[in-house]
């Protein structure tokens, strides 16, 4: 385990706290700042990961020889394309939500003008 994975790790944990604590005190920041703090640290702990396994892709290749070295070189290609996939999958569905909320939120200020009127 890297660097990059243990401080994702406390990064994240550090925002779910910072999360509750805004959403218990009624700070909707604070409550913001958290979120975007698990967001962050998830990211650097996948990171981190990625690193670790593109680093026992590379040591198995020197230990195999040449046609592990192919065999090897596939492989990462295809970790790498399923980490960038899973990133873009998880990006879009963050718009998503994002669009959503908006969208709930400007009904709902649709609804109370309407009331006001």
């Amino acid at each position: 385990m890297n660097e990059d994975t243990v401080a994702g790790k406390l990064k994240s944990a550090g925002g779910k706290i910072k999360q509750a604590t805004g959403e218990a005190i009624g700070n909707q920041e604070l409550a913001n700042s958290g979120a975007a703090d698990r967001v962050k640290g998830a990211a650097q702990e996948t990171w981190g990961k990625t690193k670790d396994a593109a680093h026992d892709v590379s040591t198995s290749a020197r230990v195999d020889g040449a046609v592990a070295r192919e065999d090897a070189h596939e492989s990462a290609h295809n970790t790498r394309e399923g980490i960038a996939g899973a990133a873009e999958h998880l990006k879009d569905s963050i718009s998503r939500g994002i669009d959503n909320f908006r969208a709930d939120l400007h009904h709902h200020d649709e609804e109370k003008l309407s009331q006001v009127q």
